[in-house]
C-alpha cells in the first residue's frame, strides 16, 4: 500500500471520522504518512545501481503453455496417475534425491501425470509437505513441469500432489 502525503491523510482523516465500522468487522489499517523528503545526495559516478532482484517465474500453476481446461483437469484429478512417488517416512535429503530422480525418470519416460505423497506431518506440521513445492520450483526440477496441484482426497488431499509434466521434445 503506498503511503499518502501528509495533506492526504489529513484530508482522508477528516473525511472517514464520523464513520465507524459495520458490527462484526474490523477497522481498516491506519494510515501512515509519508517520510519526508530527503535531501538529493550527489551520486557517485562509478557507483552501481540500486540491487534488484530478479524477477520470480511465474508459479507452476500459471505456468506458460497450459489453457484453462487442462489445468481443471489436473485440479480436478482427471488426469490418469502413471506413476507415484511415496515420500513418507523419509529425511529430507533422501526425499529429495528421491524426487529429483523419479520426476526425471517419470518424463524420459513419457509420462504425463505423476502423484507425489508427502503425507501431512504428524507433530511438526509437515516438513516434507511444505518443501515439496519449494523443491518442485528449484531450477533444476522446473524445467520437467507444468503445473502442480493438490491432489484430490481420494488420492492423499493436501497430503499429495498431482505434477503434469512436460512433454519430451521431439
Amino acid at each position: 500500500m503506498r503511503r499518502l502525503p501528509t495533506e492526504e491523510t489529513e484530508l482522508w482523516r477528516r473525511a472517514v471520522r464520523d464513520v465507524a465500522p459495520l458490527p462484526g468487522r474490523r477497522p481498516p489499517p491506519r494510515l501512515e504518512r509519508a517520510p519526508p523528503a530527503r535531501q538529493a545526495v550527489q551520486a557517485d559516478a562509478a557507483a552501481a545501481p540500486p540491487h534488484r532482484p530478479p524477477p520470480s517465474p511465474p508459479p507452476l500453476d500459471r505456468h506458460a503453455g497450459i489453457d484453462r481446461a487442462t489445468a481443471e483437469r489436473l485440479r480436478r484429478g482427471r488426469y490418469p496417475v502413471e506413476a507415484t512417488l511415496d515420500l513418507h517416512g523419509m529425511t529430507q535429503e533422501r526425499a529429495h534425491r528421491a524426487l529429483a530422480g523419479f520426476v526425471a525418470g517419470a518424463r524420459a519416460a513419457g509420462r504425463r501425470c505423476v502423484l507425489i505423497v508427502t503425507g501431512h506431518g504428524r507433530m511438526s506440521g509437515g516438513v516434507l509437505k511444505a518443501a515439496v513445492p519449494r523443491w518442485l520450483d528449484d531450477p533444476l526440477l522446473r524445467p520437467h513441469l507444468l503445473m502442480i496441484a493438490s491432489a484430490r482426497p481420494q488420492d492423499g488431499g493436501t497430503g499429495a500432489l498431482y505434477v503434469l509434466l512436460r512433454r519430451l521434445p521431439h
